[in-house]
Parts: structure tokens; C-alpha cells; sequence
């Protein structure tokens, strides 16, 4: 089927005039915005957003304005623990069916307590891979799954950064003093 010269739309764009085919009055234009956010941004200027890492953390990081840090800061995961000290979570397999980075493994098995039918027999997170969006966070029904305000853990080889239970449940009792940002 042949498309109708009724439909075609010919765009023509408007010609260069002499300097702007030479380019360089656009190039010193770049450079003069270039060398203006360099010299404002030195020092503690007013267009600087970096900081400079491990002298200064993010949790000292205020903003210049005096108002709170955002609170939607997304670190390594935790996995809540309930009352009676047992992880949180009822292997409902939402998280995993949610992740759009297909990172979290869980197997679900026959729970020992009567409270609940399942529980994680393995819950695994591999951090390298997940893209911190919270949406494992925001479906999950008994909040058993958080973002936590940690984000300098490092690991020597890819399996060290895969989170399993235990794990998981060690960074809950590393971060249950810390107030969530």
C-alpha cells in the first residue's frame, strides 16, 4: 500500500547564514557557558551540587536552604524482623513478581510457626543487579522488605554482593537504630 503525496509532509530547514556555517561564534558561545559554570562552581560556590565523597558522607549532606534531605533515598535492602525475632516476610512472591530487575530469588517453605503458612527458605537479592526503584519495598503487604539508608557496602567478587537471609537479617540488626531518611 503506497502512502498518498497528500499525507508526505516535506519539512525544509532554514539555510545557515555565514557565521553559522563557520560554526566558531557557537563554539566560543559553548565555551563562554563552559568557563562560567566552571568559575562559579569552585569552591563552595553557588551552582556546586558535588561533595566530596569520603571526607563527606551523604548523611552530613543539608541543603543549602536549611530544609531536610529528601526522603526518597534508596540504599541496600533489609529484611524486617516481627516481634518474636523471625524474619517478617510470608514468602507471598510479590517482590520478586514486581521486580523489574528480575533480582530477588525467594523459595518459599512450610512454616514451622503457626501464625502464617509459608515462610522464605531462601531469599536472595543481588544488589549488583537491582535498580533500587522500591517497588519490591512498596509491594510488599507485611512490610517485611526495606531500603535502607546504606549504600557503601562493597564486595571482592559478584557473589559477595548476592544478599541472602542471613544477610539481609544482619543488615536489619545493623540499621534498626537508624532512622529511615
Amino acid at each position: 500500500m503506497a502512502i498518498p503525496d497528500s499525507d508526505i509532509i516535506v519539512l525544509s530547514s532554514k539555510p545557515l547564514n555565514r557565521s553559522e556555517n563557520i560554526y566558531l561564534p557557537e563554539i566560543f558561545k559553548g565555551f563562554g557557558t563552559t568557563l562560567r559554570h566552571m568559575f562559579t562552581s569552585w569552591g563552595q560556590g553557588k551552582t556546586s551540587r558535588s561533595m566530596q565523597y569520603p571526607e563527606e558522607r551523604r548523611e552530613h549532606f543539608k541543603p543549602e536552604d536549611g530544609g531536610q534531605e529528601p526522603s526518597n533515598f534508596r540504599g541496600f535492602h533489609r529484611l524486617n524482623k516481627d516481634e518474636q525475632g523471625r524474619v517478617k516476610c510470608v514468602a507471598c512472591m510479590m517482590c520478586p513478581t514486581i521486580c523489574p530487575a528480575n533480582c530477588i530469588h525467594i523459595e518459599a517453605a512450610e512454616s514451622p510457626w503457626p501464625d502464617r503458612e509459608k515462610y522464605p527458605a531462601k531469599f536472595e537479592i543481588d544488589e549488583l543487579r537491582c535498580i533500587f526503584c522500591g517497588m519490591c519495598e512498596e509491594a510488599c503487604p507485611v512490610d517485611a522488605i526495606e531500603l535502607t539508608t546504606e549504600y557503601d557496602i562493597v564486595g571482592k567478587s559478584r557473589q559477595e554482593m548476592v544478599f541472602d537471609k542471613n544477610k539481609l537479617l544482619q543488615m536489619y540488626d545493623l540499621t534498626i537504630g537508624k532512622k529511615p531518611m
